[in-house]
């Protein structure tokens, strides 16, 4: 019973953390669109934020490690949210548009990096799967994405700021009730924190994640308009994204069952595999609905990847700095290459094609397979030479 009143505030914040995100991510491009935005325009749009989120992201982790609060840090970040979304949803013009997009990543991002920073901790404390806690997220994400696409598609793309509002004002009251999660009492300095750029397993292994993200991310960003430009509507969106994370759902529900059953890193290599035939043949459609079948590889592809990922990263990481490193790696995922795919996106679009971009990001994802192979042929080696290092020592 004690602990579910500890889990159930997590799972809670999780679920409305991903919903609010999902309106930013799903319905944001389709939203500038209807401003007039051109393909290009949005391109620019969908980059800024993850611009702004890679100066952002660090320093919220930095402060949640140092003052060892990520529940407060995330009001903070909420309040934030919220009061820039209400100059935005009044802009019309894409500078205005880009200004406040900047403004808004300020503080999106660390609402969902955090939070799964958060869980990851609760997770260990309790002695529970990482992913049974993350699936909240998911099941928030794919239920909301159905219920505000039918709901956009009878009141209309135009009034996208009041499903915003009312998620969020449920997120606030959700991380009310969180509990921070007690760690090392190690202090944390910036020096500290700057320390993990030279941990050169963490950076090849962040790069080469990267190369597999662009793919993903290009794809958040640009699915809505593929949709619409195959001729759907906005209830379809809804549905490719509920059916992807349906699937992404029951990948973290069941991952206490396969996780352990081989390495992270292989999991890991089979999704970037995965994600590069995913793309090759979302490059051929003709018909919108027929994204939906290609949505259900999402589960396995993101669920997978971004899962046994995150765990790995966790153990590059020293404890006392786990929302740093945390942060660290989101930014990359999520923001790096959300800039790269995002304008480069924008520029297909407009200059060739849908279909080349998919074409494109599965050369990305083919080139990130072939990347962590050789990560881990590189680490298998040096793992040997330093177990024989240390048994000629004994």
């Amino acid at each position: 019973m004690k602990q579910w009143k500890t889990l159930s505030p997590v799972m809670a914040y999780l679920f409305f953390a991903y919903a609010t995100l999902m309106i930013i991510t799903s319905y944001m491009p389709v939203y500038y669109q209807s401003q007039g935005l051109t393909a290009a325009q949005i391109g620019w749009l969908l980059a800024i934020g993850p611009f702004a989120s890679i100066f952002a992201q660090p320093i919220w982790g930095f402060l949640s490690d140092k003052y060892k609060t990520i529940k407060n840090v995330l009001l903070v970040a909420i309040i934030g949210a919220v009061l820039i979304s209400f100059i935005l949803f009044q802009m019309s013009s894409f500078i205005g548009f880009l200004v406040l997009v900047f403004f808004l990543f300020l503080f999106v991002p660390p609402l969902t990096a955090l939070g799964d920073s958060l869980a990851q901790k609760t997770s260990a404390q309790h002695n529970v799967s990482f992913g049974q806690l993350r699936m909240w997220g998911s099941i928030g994400f794919g239920v909301c994405s159905l219920a505000i696409g039918y709901l956009l598609s009878i009141i209309g793309i135009g009034y996208l700021m009041y499903p915003f509002w009312f998620l969020a004002a449920i997120l606030f009251i959700t991380a009310l009730f969180l509990k921070d999660v007690k760690t090392t009492n190690k202090p944390v300095t910036l020096l500290g924190a700057l320390k993990l750029r030279k941990n050169k397993r963490l950076l090849f292994f962040l790069t080469v994640i990267m190369l597999v993200s662009i793919g993903h991310r290009t794809n958040d960003s640009f699915l809505g308009i593929y949709i619409t430009s195959l001729g759907g509507d906005e209830s379809l969106i809804g549905w490719a994204w509920f059916a992807g994370v349906a699937t992404e759902t029951v990948i973290l529900a069941t991952s206490a069952l396969w996780f352990r059953r081989f390495q992270a890193i292989t999991f890991i290599t089979i999704a970037a595999g995965l994600y590069t035939i995913r793309w090759i043949l979302m490059g051929q459609l003709t018909e919108p609905s027929h994204i939906l079948w290609f949505q259900l590889f999402h589960g396995i592809t993101f669920g997978v990847f971004y899962l046994c990922a995150f765990q790995y990263v966790t153990k590059l990481i020293p404890e006392e700095l786990q929302a740093t490193g945390h942060v660290l790696f989101i930014t990359i995922f999520f923001g790096v290459s959300g800039i790269i795919g995002s304008l480069f996106g924008g520029w297909v679009i407009e200059s060739y094609s849908h279909s080349l971009l998919y074409f494109c990001l599965g050369g990305t994802s083919f080139i990130g397979m072939v990347g962590l192979i050789v990560y881990k042929v590189l680490i298998d080696k040096k793992d040997k030479e330093i177990k024989a290092q240390t048994e000629a020592a004994m």
